[in-house]
């Protein structure tokens, strides 16, 4: 099928002759497809379990508030994975890890992960049929190891449920819940791509399954791909300051290279540094011209470029449930996962500044234009520096995450005093190995050589390395050499070129890292009714949980080297932890139909954690139900709530990295120049750190001005674990009403209030956040974990002070978090007309404040997120659905409102909130960027072969959002969680 054939079929349909037309247009697409899934029938118990609850109850609706989408719901979107259907739910937060994170690292690149109430992927618990799904050693859990075409319906718990789930369970709950007894088979396909003919995805999957009075098997198989994507598609994203300002932000440290020569050599003083002409003879001084000397983006390079704006993934994936009634009262049920998932990733190649690691290029190095090799009178035998990007070899990585999960039990019944109770005894294993294999990063053992001595050896007509007396054999196998100028720019050929397919076997090794979490768990459940009030059953549910936890994640040998490679050092993560739970709860009705009291019902939970990390902990959780009138139910819930600290806060190695990050202390700023006490922390050392210039530019790499925004470290930092992190605590509490009035058939109104209160929390810490504790807030202790540059390091005296050394922890217990908001939702299904039935159906999440408190002394002011980047103060999501007879059709509306982000120093034209003033950090100049909202349309059909066709367009109107400059370094400038443009897509469905 041609790349564009897919987009153009559903825009000549749905331009020429209407959506029907469409679908007409893609009838000779269709059938050279695979095909995706029906809604399965929903089997109807006497009893049920909903999520947040063990007590299985008649009554589905409880005090918790739960969004559940089933099979339709999913099917009516336009997404095809859980992360992105989960991802527009208006409860949401941002994306920790968005396809467009491309400079993202570690075991957990690839995967799909969740965050409710932006709170953390950490906070949310996602379950697999009730049970915990498995996690990675740093507690993230992913998604995408479950098979679309598995899914029977996702429920969302919109609260804290520690008591009833253990530790992560602060936030919510998302528990996936997979067909069962399905019979027949079933094959789908989903196709999609982007409106510039690129993005493509693809999914496939079959679904089967038979059943008997006995018992049942159901199998599902799924293969998806998505393909990477560049950022040079549009404007938007090609340039490294966003199309504003598309000539700004382009690096020195580029492809053409920079020779740091005496002063004169190429009409140079000793600031400036000479770069070859193109073409040129790189041992001719006549040949290279000053560095930057040409103006505008000469010698310069958008590193960009080369890095992927969307990563591509491919997996596959298999899931088995099955279940066998062993008697009348017993019956054995069991789940099996397998999934691979391999991401790939493409970063620009390694900005290589040759002072960074001690290795010049040697005076007897035959590419040295100052050396022994070239008589050039006054610049006899100079070793000299360079700066290179390695452009001809990007960096690349393959993360593969290979996930097997086995889950199996016994459950059943029995009756005491004439009342049922229910019983299940299980446990399941889950097992994630991944394997990230990478290239791109030198070897820099092998680097000293090939910069080493060199000469050209007149029998063969090649630059050798070593000597005429002491040579090395020529090539990339071990014992060998091969020579590299790095003053040759890239495209240029010749010995020593970077584009010589041998030099860079020798230079670029393959590095392989390993890592393996474990996870088992047993449990024990029993509930049922203890005794009969006059309102109904007193139900108890009551049961232990074992769970051991053991990960490890092994960084290639030259990257544990210190030194061995352009790649930063990595120590290896590797520990564990085991606990035991207890847990009851009971539920207790205490009147019924009576006046203002149709029902009144209260439960209770509580859950008891013996940790062999921190010890003890017991969680409580309190709800209440009350049904005043049939038409309104009001609920209420008070929980208490934790979180443990992950295998890899825990144990995780400490590591190297280039942070990007801004620096407070930047005197270009509006902050900084409205901010007096900022002004003096910075120029007189606050807590006993160096003093930053009077005139103080924040460098990047390459030691140049950073032009806005963050920008990266010139000088590498540390972080690492903690194994003295304990536990956060929570407090949430949450109150809602539903009324459903009876004189307006279809119609659903929802208000739910939530507070959540994250005491001692689990905080991701960074080097900017370092700074603005220490330099904007003055919080003094945190001003320990940096050290700034004496005068005279930096090359430029306006970089006098900048931040040379850091270790910060990657995780911390840090004062706490709070927030509060509310839900809103709306429905209303609206009468049968002859023309068809209309849905509304409306969500909005509304947040009065996320507010973080760094520390616990009384005088350090909670900062505020809610409108800043990550966190806008509202998100709503609204869709009208129609239906007639075999055809349907859904428009639905996605809403961002707006959000700010400190203002960058060099565009104070965009700096539309100049007095803004912070409650934490007082003056605070900022930039607000507007509201963004997307467009969705698909139309369905059922088709008479048993099968159905559904077509669509997210972002119907190809909205290009706004450039965040907080942002431009991960994420080419966009929030990770918006369209990057028009999506075009295809769901085929074959049902037997």
């Amino acid at each position: 099928m041609s790349k564009s054939l897919l987009r153009d079929a559903i825009r000549r349909g749905l331009n020429s002759h209407g959506t029907a037309g469409a679908v007409l247009a893609l009838a000779a697409v269709a059938p050279a497809m695979a095909q995706d899934a029906p809604a399965a029938n929903q089997q109807q118990l006497d009893t049920v379990t909903v999520t947040g609850s063990r007590i299985r109850k008649a009554d589905v609706e409880t005090a918790q508030p739960i969004v559940v989408l089933d099979r339709t719901t999913i099917d009516k979107q336009g997404f095809n994975s859980i992360a992105d259907i989960l991802q527009n739910l208006p409860e949401a937060g941002s994306n920790p890890l968005p396809r467009s994170y491309s400079l993202a690292s570690g075991e957990d690149v690839g995967g799909y992960y969740v965050d409710i109430r932006n709170l953390g992927n950490n906070r949310t618990l996602v379950l697999l049929n009730g049970k915990r799904l498995g996690a990675s050693t740093s507690g993230s859990q992913d998604l995408s190891q479950i098979p679309m075409a598995a899914i029977e319906r996702i429920e969302i718990l919109k609260d804290g449920a520690s008591a009833i789930y253990g530790s992560d369970a602060i936030a919510g709950v998302v528990n996936i819940i997979t067909r069962r007894n399905y019979e027949g088979l079933q094959f789908d396909s989903y196709l999609s791509q982007y409106d510039k003919d690129d993005g493509k995805v693809q999914t496939y999957s079959m679904t089967m399954g038979s059943h008997s009075e006995r018992g049942s098997i159901t199998m599902s198989a799924e293969y998806g791909k998505s393909d990477p994507v560049s950022p040079t598609r549009s404007k938007a994203t090609a340039y490294p300051q966003g199309p504003v300002h598309p000539t700004v932000g382009w690096t020195g440290t580029s492809q053409w290279g920079r020779l740091i020569a005496p002063s004169g050599f190429c009409g140079n003083s000793a600031s400036q540094t000479c770069t070859l002409n193109p073409g040129g003879n790189p041992f001719d001084p006549n040949d290279y011209h000053v560095t930057f000397s040409g103006g505008g983006l000469s010698d310069r390079s958008n590193a960009g470029s080369q890095q992927f704006l969307q990563t591509g993934l491919e997996h596959y994936s298999l899931f088995v449930s099955s279940e066998y009634a062993i008697t009348d009262d017993i019956r054995f049920k069991s789940d099996l996962l397998y999934n691979r998932r391999a991401t790939d990733q493409q970063n620009a190649g390694y900005p290589y500044q040759a002072s960074d690691f001690g290795q010049e290029l040697s005076v007897d190095s035959y590419y040295n234009p100052l050396g022994s090799h070239h008589a050039h009178p006054g610049y006899e035998d100079t070793p000299v520096n360079f700066v290179r990007r390695m452009w001809e070899v990007p960096r690349s990585e393959r993360s593969t995450l290979d996930t097997f999960r086995f889950s199996a039990g016994l459950e059943g019944t029995f009756d005491i005093a004439g009342r049922s109770w229910g019983w299940d005894v299980g446990g399941y294993v889950n097992t994630n190995d991944v394997r990230k294999s990478g290239r791109g990063n030198a070897n820099l053992y092998n680097v000293a050589n090939a910069l080493g001595p060199s000469f050209l050896d007149p029998a063969t007509g090649r630059v050798t390395c070593g000597t005429p007396d002491n040579p090395l054999p020529y090539g990339a196998s071990p014992g060998s050499c091969v020579p590299w100028n790095p003053l040759l720019p890239a495209g240029q050929g010749g010995q020593g070129s970077l584009g010589d397919p041998e030099l860079q076997t020798y230079l670029f090794p393959q590095l392989n890292d390993i890592g393996r979490t474990k996870e088992v768990e047993y449990s024990l459940n029993l509930t049922g009714p203890v005794f009969t009030l006059p309102a109904g059953d007193v139900n108890v549910a009551g049961g232990y949980e074992y769970r051991n936890m053991n990960g490890r994640f092994i960084p290639d040998a030259l990257k544990q080297t210190d030194g061995g490679s352009t790649d930063l050092a990595n120590g290896p993560t590797h520990g564990g932890y085991k606990l035991d739970e207890y847990y009851v709860e009971i539920d207790v009705p205490v009147l019924k139909d009576v006046p203002f009291a149709r029902e009144l019902s209260v439960n209770a939970a509580a859950r008891f954690s013996d940790y062999s990390t921190f010890g003890e902990t017991t969680n409580p959780k309190f709800s209440l139900t009350w049904r005043p009138i049939d038409d309104l139910l009001v609920r209420a819930n008070l929980a208490k709530g934790f979180r443990a600290p992950s295998i890899s806060e825990l144990y995780g190695g400490v590591g190297g990295t280039f942070p990007d990050y801004t620096d407070p202390c930047d005197t270009r700023g509006n902050r900084y120049a409205q901010n007096a006490d900022l002004r003096a922390r910075c120029v007189n050392g606050f807590a006993g750190r160096n003093p930053a210039s009077p005139n103080f530019v924040q460098p990047r790499q390459g030691y140049e001005d950073c032009p806005g925004g963050n920008c990266q470290s010139p000088v590498p930092t540390l972080n690492g674990s903690d194994p003295g992190l304990q536990p956060e605590t929570a407090l949430s509490r949450t109150l809602g009403v539903v009324y459903s009035p009876g004189w307006l058939q279809g119609l659903d109104l929802s208000l739910d209030w939530y507070r959540v209160r994250i005491k001692n929390a689990l905080t991701a810490d960074s080097l900017t956040a370092t700074l603005e504790d220490c330099y904007v807030r003055g919080i003094a202790s945190r001003c320990q974990f940096f050290q700034r540059a004496p005068a005279g390091v930096a090359p430029d005296p306006r970089y006098n002070g900048f931040v040379n050394q850091a270790v910060t922890p990657r995780t911390r217990n840090a004062g706490w978090v709070e927030t509060q908001g509310y839900d809103i939702g709306i429905k209303y299904r609206l009468p049968e007309f002859g023309f068809g039935r209309f849905t509304v159906d409306w969500n909005t999440n509304y947040v009065d404040y996320l507010n973080t408190k760094a520390d616990d002394e009384a005088s350090t002011v909670p900062s505020p997120s809610t409108s800043f980047i990550d966190a806008p103060r509202i998100r709503s999501v609204a869709s009208l659905d129609w239906s007639l007879g075999d055809f349907g059709a859904t428009w639905t509306t996605r809403y961002w409102s707006s959000m700010k982000e400190n203002c960058v120093a060099t565009y104070p034209d965009e700096c539309n909130m100049p007095d803004y003033v912070a409650p934490d950090t007082g003056p605070n100049p900022l930039r607000r960027v507007g509201a963004n909202t997307f467009h969705d349309a698909s139309f369905r059909w059922m088709a008479p072969w048993n099968a159905s066709v559904t077509i669509g367009v997210n972002n119907v109107f190809a909205h290009v959002p706004s450039v965040y400059y907080s942002k431009l370094q991960f994420f080419f400038g966009t929030y990770g969680d918006f369209d990057i443009d028009r999506t075009y897509y295809l769901r085929y469905t074959q049902k037997f």
